[in-house]
C-alpha cells in the first residue's frame, strides 16, 4: 500500500509562548480528525523544532513523500519567499510539494463566525452588528486586496457592515474601523481577529478593539481551521494532471 505523505505544518513562530502552544493544539486537532495520518510540526523562527531539523529527520528515518503546509492565512511573502527558501534547502532524497495557504476559504468564515458567537454575539444580532475584520496586515498588495474580498464576501451573509483593518505594513487600523461602525449607525460593533494564533499583532488588534461591544478570540484550533488543512493537504499529495504541453 501506498504510503501518505508526512503533513509537515510550516509555522512562523514566535517569541510568545501562545503561539506554539496554539500552533500545537491545532495539529493535535488535525490528527484526531485524521488517526493514521503523521501530522509533524517546524517553526521558521524563534521555537523549535526548525523546519530544516524536521525535514532533515525524516530523511534520516526513510520518509520520501511531505506535504509542506503553510500555516498562514494568506499568499504574501513568507508563502511566496520564506518557505521556498528553506524548502529548497531539504535533503534531496525528499520528495517536496507545498500546499496552498490556508485563506480563503468559506470554513474559514464559519470559524470567525464561531469565534464571535462564543464572544457573546447570537445570530439574531447579525443584521445590527458590524464587524471589524481585523487582520495582521502585510505589504503585498495580494494579500490586502484578499483580506478585502473577504469582509465584501462575509458582509453579504447578512452583517450590518463589515470594514477590513490591519495591525501592521497599512491602514486602516482596527481603532478606525471601529470608529467608522459606529459612524455608519450599526448598534453593535465587534472585532472579529483573521489571525491563527495569539501574539504581538493581535495583541494589538485586542488593544484597538477597546471600543467595540464584543472582542473574538483567535481562530487557533477551531475545528474548521484544522478541516481547511486536511483540505489543503488533499489537494497537494494529488498532483494535478500537468497540462498539455506544458
Amino acid at each position: 500500500m501506498h504510503k501518505r505523505p508526512v503533513l509537515l505544518v510550516v509555522a512562523h513562530g514566535s517569541r510568545d509562548p501562545r503561539h506554539a502552544a496554539t500552533v500545537h493544539a491545532l495539529v493535535r486537532r488535525v490528527r484526531s480528525l485524521r488517526p493514521g495520518l503523521r501530522v509533524e510540526t517546524g517553526f521558521l523562527d524563534f521555537n523549535i523544532p526548525s523546519v530544516q531539523g524536521v525535514l532533515e529527520s525524516l530523511a534520516a528515518e526513510g520518509v520520501r513523500d511531505v506535504v509542506a503546509l503553510p500555516l498562514l492565512l494568506t499568499r504574501a511573502f513568507h508563502a511566496k519567499a520564506d518557505i521556498p527558501a528553506v524548502l529548497r534547502d531539504a535533503p534531496p532524497r525528499l520528495r517536496i510539494r507545498q500546499a496552498e495557504v490556508l485563506g480563503p476559504s468559506p470554513l474559514l468564515l464559519s470559524a470567525l463566525e464561531r469565534r464571535l458567537y462564543e464572544a457573546g454575539l447570537a445570530p439574531a444580532d447579525k443584521s445590527s452588528t458590524g464587524v471589524v475584520l481585523a487582520s495582521a496586515g502585510s505589504s503585498d498588495p495580494e494579500a490586502i486586496a484578499v483580506i478585502a474580498d473577504i469582509a465584501r464576501e462575509w458582509w453579504h451573509t447578512g452583517w450590518c457592515a463589515v470594514r477590513p483593518a490591519f495591525a501592521s505594513a497599512c491602514l486602516p487600523r482596527t481603532e478606525d474601523a471601529v470608529r467608522e461602525l459606529r459612524e455608519l449607525g450599526c448598534s453593535t460593533v465587534a472585532v472579529a481577529p483573521y489571525v491563527l494564533a495569539p501574539g504581538f499583532l493581535p495583541d494589538r488588534i485586542a488593544r484597538g478593539a477597546a471600543g467595540a461591544d464584543v472582542l473574538a478570540e483567535v481562530l487557533g484550533a477551531a475545528p474548521e481551521v484544522a478541516r481547511v488543512l486536511l483540505e489543503r493537504y488533499d489537494a497537494a499529495r494529488v498532483p494535478r494532471l500537468a497540462a498539455v504541453g506544458a
